[in-house]
């Protein structure tokens, strides 16, 4: 066969996988005709879905980065919706059967299994029931890509060693929980080959109702990797986990100053006071400390409010402060997710809103966001780095305001005045100076 032809036979091959890819996960349509191209807005906008969910450069076109990513070993869900029941259900209840067969029944295979489910439950406080039953709820098989199991039932069959390793349904009905393991791979239970213990973990993720998450350092992050910590889990997959089976209901409600009863600030003037939030109100500050806060104009005044303030800021040209966890006047609250944070976001740290640029940032950690407040949706490419936008804050912002171009960033005792323009720290202070104190850093 001529070079041309190895070359023809190639490239057929590459845009046949490609297209397969792009089907199976960002649900590129089929053409009528069965033909195959790598041009045209459709094929080009699933391209772009997929490097945006990798985090890589959103261009359109195959580069070798892009192919890279395709090309990796990975689970069979797709990254956009389509499975049954992913996302937004759940389990009803707080134990849960399973089952599961093979041909190959060891110990080390029952062993696998089990410590896979233990991830979940020691996150959840679900409980993991092994039935030898018919009747479980999530069905555990191993199918391979030829003969009799060559749809093994669902209608998405496995594809041979590497390339999709395994699939899950979310919870629900029929097949819902239900989880297929590709047996043509090695499966093993330590670097070789595809550990069985770390894909079957984020397999169960799916069983239990989540869906692919776009952090590497996640377990839901769809591509296989074998560097993984011991307890498998990252921040974001317990705080998913338990945001579907232990919901903490973290509420944000617009406010608009009235009056309250007042309270004397303890300690006001302590060298170690800190402050939950901050946040200008007009001309006013107003500082926020468990269940009480000082206003701040040309005196001081003490209130006590109904519960603790977790960030706050207020935009001009709505009259209107919002204060994160708690309500201070009657009227339904809005949950923390009407911003477009993911799940796994239970709260935050600080909040700060800049007129110029119309722009919210939202700080969590060592993370913040940028919410764009004329569009109403969340800035594309956050969370970033604290550390790496705003040099010299390095550690956990406990509250935040912004004033005359400059961010004031409270953390701990301390108030480090950030330049918002030419991005440094131009100052430091403390905070009980903000409430006449004469204590000096």
């Amino acid at each position: 066969m001529s070079h041309n032809n190895h070359l023809k036979g190639f490239l057929i091959n590459q845009t046949y996988h490609l297209h397969d890819y792009l089907q199976r996960y960002y649900h590129l349509e089929r053409d009528p005709l069965g033909r195959m191209k790598r041009s045209g807005a459709s094929f080009t906008s699933k391209v772009k879905d997929m490097q945006i969910f990798f985090g890589l450069n959103a261009t359109g076109i195959l580069d070798s980065d892009t192919l890279g990513v395709m090309g990796s070993p990975r689970c069979g869900v797709p990254d956009v919706e389509e499975y049954s029941h992913i996302q937004g259900t759940r389990w009803k209840r707080n134990v849960i059967t399973y089952r599961y067969t093979r041909d190959l029944t060891r110990s080390t295979v029952d062993s696998l299994i089990d410590s896979a489910f233990s991830v979940w439950a020691r996150a959840s406080g679900l409980t993991f029931v092994r039935l030898h039953g018919r009747n479980a709820d999530i069905m555990v098989e191993f199918v391979t890509f030829g003969g009799f199991n060559l749809l093994h039932g669902d209608l998405y069959p496995f594809d041979g060693p590497r390339g999709t390793l395994a699939h899950a349904f979310g919870p629900g009905l029929g097949v819902g929980g239900d989880t297929h393991f590709d047996d043509d791979e090695r499966w093993t239970a330590g670097d070789a080959g595809f550990n069985l213990r770390v894909v079957a973990a984020h397999e169960f993720g799916h069983a239990l109702g989540l869906k692919h998450s776009k952090n590497p350092e996640s377990l839901m992050f769809p591509n296989y990797r074998t560097n993984r910590p011991a307890n498998l889990l990252s921040r974001e997959d317990i705080a998913n986990i338990r945001a579907l089976y232990n919901p903490v209901r973290v509420q944000l409600t617009p406010w608009l100053p009235g009056s309250l009863f007042p309270r004397l600030m303890q300690d006001r003037c302590a060298p170690d006071m800190t402050f939950d939030a901050v946040t200008t109100v007009g001309d006013a500050t107003f500082f926020f400390r468990e269940r009480y806060f000082d206003r701040c104009l040309h005196a001081q005044y003490n209130f006590e409010i109904e519960t603790s303030i977790h960030a706050a800021f207020w935009i001009p040209r709505r009259s209107t402060a919002y204060l994160i966890h708690g309500s201070l006047v009657k009227g339904k609250p809005r949950a923390l997710t009407h911003f477009g944070f993911p799940a796994w976001v239970q709260d935050v740290d600080a909040a700060v809103h800049i007129v110029k640029t119309a722009r919210t940032l939202f700080f969590m950690h060592d993370i913040y966001w940028s919410y764009n407040e004329n569009r109403k949706v969340m800035d594309f490419g956050y969370p970033k780095y604290i550390s790496e936008d705003f040099p010299g804050i390095n550690t956990t912002v406990n509250a935040a305001f912004h004033k005359e171009g400059f961010i004031y960033f409270f953390v701990g005792p301390q108030v480090y005045k950030f330049d918002y323009t030419q991005k440094h720290v131009v100052g430091v202070e403390t905070a009980n100076s903000w409430l006449g104190c004469s204590n000096t850093v």
